[in-house]
């Protein structure tokens, strides 16, 4: 029996236009499997609007990951984390901080927040994108992720 995957929903919270261009490129399933389907919005606030359907984001569909950058306008990505894991409604869904810095005060402070990964931006085209496929490989065919609730 083959087990037949749903494309995963994933919203992608970065405001640089060239990361988010080979983010896009990277998100593929080298097995073949669904494309994911991104939403890319590039600021704080915009990226809570979505999460709450708010505002121009009114009809969207709850992620199963998110991918936040860190160093974001408006609100910035720690921010953003610590309202996403405090909010009943989506505590739930994964936060993979993706951003460039390596400090050992963020990698701290985002998984006391109660970030479900951190992965430093590597410089190299091939080694970002190899680590955006390796999120897109463990959050599709190896972890398990909490269903969606019914919608509203």
């Amino acid at each position: 029996m083959t087990y037949q995957r749903r494309p995963m929903s994933i919203l992608v919270v970065e405001d640089d236009p060239g990361d988010q261009m080979l983010i896009q490129e990277a998100f593929t399933d080298p097995e073949g499997g669904p494309a994911p389907r991104l939403a890319i919005v590039e600021d704080g606030q915009e990226a809570l609007d979505f999460l709450h359907r708010r505002g121009a984001h009114t009809g969207a569909s709850r992620p199963d990951l998110v991918l936040l950058d860190l160093n974001l306008p408006k609100y910035d990505g720690r921010a953003v984390l610590e309202q996403i894991k405090s909010d009943g409604d989506l505590r739930a869904i994964p936060v993979v901080i993706f951003t460039t810095s390596a400090s050992t005060d963020d990698v701290t402070g985002t998984y006391l927040r109660h970030a479900n990964a951190y992965v430093t931006k590597p410089v190299d085209f091939d080694a970002f994108t190899s680590a955006v496929q390796q999120i897109n490989g463990f959050f599709t065919r190896t972890a398990r992720l909490p269903r969606p609730p019914a919608a509203a």
